[in-house]
């Protein structure tokens, strides 16, 4: 199949890439670079059936136009702004790249009629006390990041519903693993890793008990291959996650023995913080037969042998 990632060069999308290139499907890529880099794809380089890669953002309608040239099954749309951080310090950035980059790369979709997936977020969940969090769960942006993924989300759901568009949502939880920035762009356990290995504190935002479901970033493409593949999900919100939550205060402790290395910190968007994050991945086990394969253990050690020879 003719495969589309858009924000290929990224973290999850360079892993993603790999996944359908190693299925032997032909991939072309758009990435603007801005939160990511060609060197994440350098071991593609020789690949035949990695086609193209455009340098350029979703939002540029004349890059679109000259990409969908290609008839594409699939577009697998991962772009977007994803700091919750810079949201709140720009959030007109956040709509711009989550909101209109969107409807445009669905406006080319509608025209081929290409399958999409949407790559969602965990974070546009309500909080959650005790249970874990499936897709019927009510949903909360408490950041103009999350609102704009929410809303991206339903425009691509009203594409389904009023044009037949098929469209896949889904929704991995805290997802981390080799070629992760470490810099606060990053997820907790790069950075934490990181921290680690130049002898430097590992800072926690306030008091640590905030829980996370740490998905491993190869079983992340996995799902996302699947859900890209399965006719049966067209039309569906997917979550993806382990089913174990970590405190960050037990994470900390996971990575860093020397308890005098880690220190709590005020925290720097408190109002957006979401106390409890745990997947409930049921749907995705039935309607797809996926299952989560690298432990929390493994993928630490994964990461951080990936993070020693950088």
């Amino acid at each position: 199949m003719n495969i589309l990632v858009t924000g290929g060069t990224g973290f999850i999308g360079r892993w993603v890439v790999k996944k359908f290139l190693d299925k032997e499907h032909n991939v072309w890529i758009i990435d603007n670079l801005e939160n990511s880099s060609e060197e994440n794809i350098a071991d593609f380089k020789d690949r035949e059936n990695l086609k193209q890669v455009m340098i350029a953002s979703v939002t540029d309608s004349q890059a679109l136009v000259e990409l969908f040239k290609i008839k594409f099954d699939i577009i697998l749309h991962l772009a977007a702004q994803i700091s919750v951080q810079e949201s709140l310090d720009n959030p007109n950035k956040a709509f711009n790249s989550n909101i209109v980059g969107t409807y445009k790369v669905l406006k080319h979709a509608l025209k081929q009629k290409s399958k999409i997936v949407l790559m969602g977020t965990c974070m546009v969940y309500d909080l959650s006390t005790n249970e874990p969090i499936n897709e019927e769960h009510p949903v909360k942006p408490l950041s103009p990041y999350a609102a704009s993924k929410l809303a991206a989300e339903n425009i691509a759901e009203s594409f389904y519903y009023a044009y037949k568009l098929p469209v896949v949502i889904v929704r991995p939880f805290n997802t981390y693993g080799p070629f992760q920035k470490t810099n606060m762009e990053g997820g907790v356990v790069s950075i934490f890793i990181n921290q680690h290995l130049k002898k430097q504190t590992l800072n926690i935002y306030g008091d640590g008990i905030q829980t996370r479901d740490l998905l491993y970033v190869e079983d992340c493409a996995d799902f996302i291959y699947q859900a890209a593949t399965n006719e049966g999900a067209v039309g569906h919100i997917i979550n993806a996650g382990t089913g174990r939550d970590i405190s960050i205060n037990e994470l900390a402790k996971s990575i860093e023995q020397n308890t005098e290395m880690i220190k709590h910190v005020p925290h720097i968007h408190p109002n957006a913080e979401i106390p409890k994050l745990l997947c409930n991945s049921i749907k995705a086990n039935q309607l797809l037969g996926w299952y989560p394969k690298v432990s929390l253990e493994q993928g630490i050690e994964k990461t951080k042998q990936w993070l020693m020879k950088q």
